[in-house]
């Protein structure tokens, strides 16, 4: 595949998708959380039509799909390739100005519009190994939004590829565009049966040669504390705060393990990540995590049986519990999958790549559709530091990743 195709589609294309502003939003009931996710996602539809791909289209929920329609003369399987077009409501998405650091030598980058963000070779290993690349971050004041544009550039510039090379062998692989991958509803309306691939790649991963072949699977779960409320001056003996009931149940959990302050590798934890409350009543939001699913469950009934005690303990006081399944992992469904995770092996060797295998302590659109019945690893984009001002990307291991994409259309037909 020419270096020059890769660089001028990808790089080009990168830089201009991340100065769309697609920020999702936790607290929106919509679909998509926002609206503006719909800028990027029908400008990416005008893109795909004009390279040929006529049936490109973009749904009323925000999902872009589309077919590079297959040239071999073999049966071959559909398989599909995904990337989200939001980014993290943890930092600001506006305004976003990507710089491309030519032929970095390994210095210290100060961003522009505000010096004290600084990327720091010493804080980020992985940025170590990429001397002599071409860094690409936002200016200090924005995240870049690599998570995961880098992965949208990646499959169009592989569509591109695709298109432009009938010589090129390949079965029918379907293409997809998601929203709110970020704040976890990526897959709710994705319809499997009209995408019609028997497995999917999102790429979505971090480092150059790595695959993500488990996740953690997820839970959330709401803590409520019922109270009583009346007028202060008369309380005695009456009123039951359920804000203290709350705090004296955040107290009980314990502080040397089962969070993710105290955890590392596959050990799961409960992260209360919401509190809101009054007199009259008090909820906390969790999220919980880990590799082995079954393990959700004990988790879940120790924070239980705490809550219930901590209730015992503030007489009045009521305690109610919601646990709501947010995906599990991935590896579980892919096991059961094998020539999916190989053929994609496959793919990154001939990229020039020695494949290695990473279980993430996350999720991805790929373990809800996993777990919907469409087999889905996570392959890398390059992108790094995610939902930060100090994330960045590598534009060789953006070419790459468009490389390790029009392999694994090759295998596929290859292996039918």
């Amino acid at each position: 595949m020419p270096a020059t195709l890769q660089k001028t589609s990808v790089v080009e294309r990168f830089l201009r998708y991340v100065t769309y502003d697609t920020q999702s939003s936790e607290k929106s009931d919509t679909y998509p959380s926002t609206s503006k996710q719909f800028a990027l996602s029908d400008q990416l539809v005008k893109e795909l039509r004009e390279l040929g791909i006529q049936d490109a289209a973009r749904d009323a929920n925000g999902l872009v799909f589309a077919t590079i329609p297959g040239n071999s003369p073999k049966t071959v399987p559909v398989i599909g390739i995904l990337a989200h077009v939001d980014t993290s409501p943890e930092a600001s998405g506006t305004n976003v100005k990507p710089i491309v650091h030519a032929a970095w030598r390994g210095e210290d980058i100060v961003m522009p519009d505000d010096p004290s963000v600084v990327l720091r070779p010493s804080e980020h290993p992985e940025l170590k190994q990429q001397i002599g690349q071409d860094i690409i971050t936002a200016s200090g004041t924005t995240l870049l939004g690599a998570d995961d544009k880098a992965g949208v550039a990646a499959i169009m510039a592989a569509a591109e590829h695709l298109m432009r090379h009938p010589e090129i062998p390949h079965g029918t692989v379907r293409i997809g565009f998601t929203p709110d991958e970020e704040i976890g509803r990526g897959a709710d309306r994705f319809d499997i049966r009209a995408f019609g691939a028997l497995c999917a790649y999102t790429i979505d991963g971090e480092s150059r040669g790595t695959m993500d072949v488990e996740t953690f699977s997820g839970d959330s779960m709401v803590v409520e504390f019922q109270g009583f409320n009346t007028h202060p001056g008369f309380a005695k003996n009456k009123m039951i705060n359920a804000i203290r009931v709350a705090a004296d149940f955040l107290s009980r959990l314990p502080r040397d393990r089962m969070s993710p302050e105290t955890t590392e590798l596959r050990r799961g934890y409960v992260h209360p990540n919401q509190l809101e409350g009054t007199v009259d009543h008090a909820a906390i939001k969790f999220i919980i995590r880990d590799f082995d699913s079954p393990e959700l469950k004990k988790m879940e009934e120790q924070l239980e049986r705490l809550a219930r005690e901590t209730a015992a303990a503030w007489p009045g006081a009521r305690s109610m519990v919601r646990v709501q399944e947010s995906y599990r992992n991935l590896g579980d469904v892919l096991a059961q999958n094998p020539a999916v995770v190989e053929n994609a092996r496959e793919a990154y060797r001939r990229s020039g790549l020695q494949p290695r295998d990473n279980a993430i302590r996350g999720g991805t659109d790929g373990s809800r559709l996993s777990a919907m019945g469409l087999p889905t690893p996570n392959l890398f984009s390059g992108a790094h530091a995610a939902h930060s001002r100090h994330e960045w990307v590598s534009a060789q291991d953006m070419e790459k990743a468009v490389e390790v994409i029009v392999n694994l259309a090759r295998v596929w037909e290859e292996r039918a």
